[in-house]
């Protein structure tokens, strides 16, 4: 035992001492360790941090109560909740009758005793430094004892009058703003003071001010409606706290009247699954993930830390080897001197335990000291505060042994070849004659057979990926075992070759040992990328081809739902002024109902319009019978009726794409016809007549009219039409101008005449308009539009047609760059240890008269050589996983497609469009860029000369 013990202390000196010597080759090795240790470290202790106990979650949404009590807006009818109250239903069965809906008081639920705070929010835009901006109004009077823990002040302090707010840290950053000053909201003249700032420990990036109850949410809602601005929307839950607690009967009872309610004492001990009525009903249930699937994502993380591990030995393998051979004399001497060849092999094996460990400490600390000084910054992305800056040793401890374990996998081929040398053979500098392995090469052809086959199954036999990722991450472990051996074929064009580089192939060749783990690393990281890069070439052909254009090319299109149109006209001329228009369209919509109203409001005194579609219009796979409310309308056909009714023009949707309209219905003239590239004399001398144009025949009657129908009561239109009964309300009806199928019209059902629409009576409202422009908008021009947009305050929908844009183009260059510093760190890596070797032949080429550069030639040509066969390999192990990924993703999207033609859903559209496409630029940038740029980087970086010795006899 003390014998182990004193070799190893011994070797361990050795090992410390070599890598204390060369600083340059250490510090390369370790960093390749320690990198991603340090990721993984700060990773782990990032998402620890961040994951709140149950305490801490419940002071956040809770404070001090005991309990949030909440309307689910569902008329006050019993229901059934799930512990946390994030999931409910309502008591009985609602499939024959309307489902419960409605507002609720709260305050009524209450248990006896109940101590309450209520918290209420809305909304409105409040006015700026840069203009308007939309934020959250929160009544809750936060100096209370129950609040506390919902807000964290930063500075100033919380509102005690009327007139003063505190604003979130974002709100203030946002709004350009600070505490101190003035804040008025649009269409109210009160002004309030920002007294204070505060967080929202889970909401950082909320703009949100506080008010005290009363004092901002009801005026200011008041004042919004009476000048035609939509309200507020404010809502209300209580904080409550009772003596013991909301328990889980307590919560239940209050179901019963209809209240949700989110208890601190049923979160922290939560009841029993059979205990939860709402659990036990047909399709609910306390869903969790499954044993299968937590082991697939187990196997799914241990495949990746795998494959990286594997790279990061094939790439430090080499780097041993280096720093074995430029020791083999002192290795040499310790053979000697009476070591054997566990002494050789434990000197080696503790280079690899040294960087090992200290990659592991450095990584690790690293970690923790990043982590915690950019805390700050890791919420400020995450959106919340950590809980607590969680440590956890025995993770980080795992995580780095296995900085310890690539170390000592990464030396052991060393550690095993530098034993196999003999004394002499050490001490003199020969190398021998070397062997390939004969067993690894037929291991590897096992594995590529039987990875290929099962990727091959899987994207011809089954729709799942992880299939065919498995077969191919075999395959690719197989190509990596076969690299010795596609070394050696590679070495037979070397006879075609000029002598320098004929020499680098030799050497390369000759001396598998070093060369095929820095081959097998570049070609583990240009297969990733190869394959990653198909994928996203393929998915953006595929991207493009399904593209919808929501207008023509150049075209802009401006909307604005809120106010009645307001803000319309302003903004009409600012987009007119600031971009390169030819031809202004505007439009408008039908309002039912106050002015006041967006398209589908429910607020009260708001109604909407509906376009009745005749019955020999209507789809019959669609064609629902109020009879039979849970019959799916196709099970009464065939599956070859289904078939053959949706290629039914009644079957068939819209062409899709296109800027959203209410019920597809615009008011215009002849100039948006214009702008959508739609030249029809006919439907210009229509609109000029006051008809209506259409796009969709299905609107039209046997008559050639369009039918509106103007609801003004939608809680009756909504049960006359669940009873199957007329649905109440005006009708107008329009001569109809239908335009051809093949005329394009980005979405738009129906245009309505502006003169059709007065002598009807509709009350219509500005919605905004299209444009036309003479060129393409710059991005200055469009960046100084959206300034001008935001000073408005509104939600202005606005839409520049600039065809497909490709978003793969900066994932490719970044995996080029990606392999291109892998393939160059492995070849140079190669290229060191192959110089190191060499060292004699270039004594002999400088003694018989070769020209100085030959040495940076060959350098050059060897780190080449090296990087080309590694891109060659890699390039045509990484086509194949993307071709079996993208196989199967079109088996599965075929599948679809045929299921939703033999279940009658409709709208199946044609065939999925699933091509393969091969980046050619990326692997055009691999084959030669990559390689080029490696040779002429070792050939910069190699001295012309050598130092001056003998040549020894070998």
């Amino acid at each position: 035992m003390m014998t182990w013990y004193h070799s190893w202390r011994a070797a361990i000196r050795i090992a410390r001492r070599d890598a204390w010597r060369s600083k340059g080759r250490s510090f390369l090795v370790l960093a390749m360790i320690a990198l991603p240790i340090l990721g993984v470290s700060a990773a782990d202790l990032t998402l620890r941090s961040a994951e709140l106990s149950t305490e801490q979650s419940l002071q956040r949404s809770l404070g001090a109560a005991d309990a949030r009590l909440s309307d689910p807006g569902m008329g006050g009818v019993p229901i059934m909740q799930s512990p946390d109250g994030m999931s409910y239903n309502p008591v009985g069965d609602f499939e024959d009758k309307p489902w419960p809906q409605g507002r609720t008081d709260v305050a009524k639920a209450l248990p006896t005793g109940a101590k309450t705070l209520a918290d209420t929010t809305g909304s409105a835009k409040l006015r700026t430094a840069h203009g308007l901006l939309h934020t959250e109004i929160r009544e809750l009077k936060a100096s209370d004892p129950m609040a506390k823990g919902l807000m964290d002040i930063v500075s100033g302090r919380l509102p005690q009058k009327a007139d003063e707010v505190a604003a979130t840290t974002h709100f203030l950053e946002s709004s350009g703003l600070k505490v101190g000053s003035g804040l008025t909201a649009r269409g109210f003249d009160r002004e309030y003071r920002i007294v204070g700032s505060y967080e929202l420990p889970d909401e950082l990036d909320t703009d949100q001010v506080n008010a005290l109850p009363g004092s901002m949410l009801a005026p200011l809602d008041k004042a919004l409606q009476a000048a035609g601005f939509s309200g507020t929307s404010p809502s209300t839950t209580i904080l409550a706290t009772v003596p013991g607690g909301f328990t889980w009967n307590i919560v239940k009872d209050i179901n019963t009247k209809g209240v949700t309610v989110n208890s601190r004492a049923v979160s922290l001990d939560p009841p029993a699954n059979s205990e939860v009525p709402l659990f036990q009903e047909e399709g609910w249930g306390n869903y969790e993930e499954s044993a299968a699937a937590k082991a697939a994502a187990l196997a799914a993380v241990g495949t990746v830390v795998g494959l990286a591990m594997l790279e990061i030995c094939l790439l430090a393998g080499p780097a041993f080897a280096v720093g074995a051979r430029r020791s083999r004399r002192q290795l040499g001497l310790v053979g000697a001197n009476g070591g054997d060849r566990r002494h050789i092999r434990a000197i080696v094996l503790g280079g690899g335990l040294v960087i090992g460990v200290a990659a592991a400490v450095v990584g690790t600390v690293l970690g923790l000291v990043l982590t915690y000084l950019l805390q700050p910054v890791l919420e400020g992305y995450m959106g919340k505060r950590f809980g607590h800056f969680d440590v956890r040793p025995l993770e980080l401890f795992g995580i780095a042994l296995l900085a310890v374990l690539t170390g000592l996998l990464a030396a052991i081929v060393p550690a095993i070849t530098s034993s196999r040398q003999t004394v002499l053979a050490s001490l003199t500098g020969r190398r021998g004659v070397r062997r390939s392995s004969r067993v690894l090469p037929v291991i590897g052809l096992i594995a590529v057979t039987l990875g290929a086959a099962i990727a091959l199954y899987g994207s011809t036999m089954t729709d799942q990926v992880a299939v065919v990722a498995g077969g191919s991450a075999l395959a690719e472990l197989g190509v990596v075992a076969l690299t010795p051996a596609l070394v050696g074929l590679f070495g037979r064009i070397g006879r075609v070759l000029p002598l320098s580089p004929r020499l680098a192939l030799r050497d390369a060749v000759r001396n598998r040992g070093r060369t095929a783990p820095a081959v097998a690393a570049v070609l583990a990281a240009v297969a990733g990328t190869v394959a990653v890069a198909t994928y996203a070439a393929s998915r953006d052909a595929q991207g493009e081809a399904e593209y919808q254009a929501q207008l023509p090319h150049g075209a802009v299109s401006m909307m604005i739902h809120e106010g009645g149109g307001r803000d319309v006209p302003a903004v009409r001329d600012t987009v007119q002024k600031l971009l390169p228009v030819d031809v202004r369209a505007d439009v408008e919509r039908v309002v039912v109902g106050k002015s006041s109203c967006s398209p589908y409001d429910s607020g009260d005194g708001c109604g909407r319009m509906d376009i009745v579609v005749p019955k020999a219009n209507e789809c019959p796979l669609w064609a629902w019978d109020p009879a039979h409310p849970d019959q799916d309308p196709g099970e009464k056909f065939t599956k070859a009726e289904r078939r053959k009714l949706a290629e039914d023009w009644r079957c068939k949707e819209g062409s899709g794409g296109g800027v959203y309209t209410e019920s597809g219905l615009l008011i215009g003239d002849a100039k948006l016809l214009k702008v959508l590239g739609i030249d029809d004399p006919a439907a210009e001398k229509a609109l000029a007549a006051g008809q209506v144009v259409s796009f969709d025949k299905r609107n039209v009657n046997a008559k050639g009219k369009i039918d509106m129908r103007l609801i003004t009561d939608t809680d009756a239109a909504d049960r006359a039409a669940e009873k199957g009964e007329e649905i109440p309300g005006e009708v107008k009806s329009f001569t109809a101008h239908q335009m051809p199928a093949t005329a394009k019209s980005y979405g738009l059902s129906m245009l309505l005449a502006p003169s059709a629409a007065k002598s009807a009576g509709l009350t219509t409202a500005p919605l905004g308009a299209y444009y036309t422009t003479d060129t393409m908008p710059s991005t200055e021009q469009r960046q100084r539009l959206d300034g001008e947009l935001d000073k408005t305050g509104t939600e202005v929908e606005l839409h520049i047609e600039e065809g497909y844009t490709s978003e793969s183009s900066i994932i490719l260059l970044a995996l080029t760059v990606f392999a291109g510093l892998i393939t160059i760190g492995a070849a140079g890596i190669a290229t060191g240890l192959a110089q190191a070797d060499a060292e004699a032949d270039l004594k002999t080429l400088a003694a018989v008269g070769a020209p100085p550069r030959v040495r940076r030639t060959l350098s050059g040509f060897q780190c080449g050589v090296v990087a080309a066969m590694g891109v060659v390999l890699g390039s045509a192990a990484g086509v194949l996983p993307a071709i079996g990924l993208r196989l199967t993703e079109k088996r599965e999207q075929i599948g679809w497609y045929q299921k939703t033609l033999d279940e009658g859903w409709g709208g199946a559209g044609s065939m999925p469009y699933v091509p393969i496409v091969v980046p050619w630029a990326t692997l055009a940038a691999l084959l030669v860029a990559v390689p080029l740029g490696a040779a002429l980087l070792a050939a910069l970086v190699t001295r012309s000369r050598g130092a001056l010795a003998r040549r020894e006899a070998t």
